[in-house]
């Protein structure tokens, strides 16, 4: 598994093709209204039309930005909501792990969609990298700025 790949959920996915339609929506109404801040002449000193241009900017790149990721990303494989994963800790994988005597439950993901608030960690994240391919039972260790921490993997799901 290549570190470099990015990776998406289908609920990422999703997330991803309603932006991007939401962006293609603002991108015709800020067309719009370029075409009306040109109407008032002096394009140096309007302040619409600097706006406007601003935010064209702005949709254009996260566009393109969406548009490749959605082109280049490996859709991570559920079957009834459980990742198809033998066992071993891989994208998609629930990972439960016990460290200085207490447990703590990840779902490892792509890049684009961790949120370590909400107990999403990146696969390229460092223990992310060190949970991939193990199993149940085995330890990891993982070196922080306290030093060297251990984890224990409970459950993989």
């Amino acid at each position: 598994m290549d570190v470099q790949d990015l990776y998406l959920s289908r609920e990422g996915l999703a997330k991803l093709q309603e932006e991007l339609a939401g962006l293609q929506q603002q991108r015709v109404e800020v067309t719009q209204k370029i075409r009306e801040a040109r109407e008032f002449g002096d394009l140096s000193e309007n302040a619409e039309y600097q706006e406007a241009k601003m935010r064209q900017a702005f949709i254009e790149g996260r566009i393109e930005e969406i548009e490749v990721t959605l082109k280049t990303a490996k859709i991570i494989e559920e079957e009834n909501g459980k990742h198809i994963n033998g066992g071993e800790v891989i994208v998609g994988s629930k990972v439960t792990v016990k460290f200085n005597g207490r447990e703590a439950t990840y779902n490892i993901t792509g890049s684009n969609e961790a949120s370590p608030e909400e107990g999403k960690i990146s696969n390229e994240s460092p223990l992310g990298r060190v949970l991939l391919g193990r199993r149940a039972g085995e330890k990891v260790a993982l070196a922080t700025s306290e030093g060297e921490r251990e984890y224990q993997i409970v459950k993989v799901g």
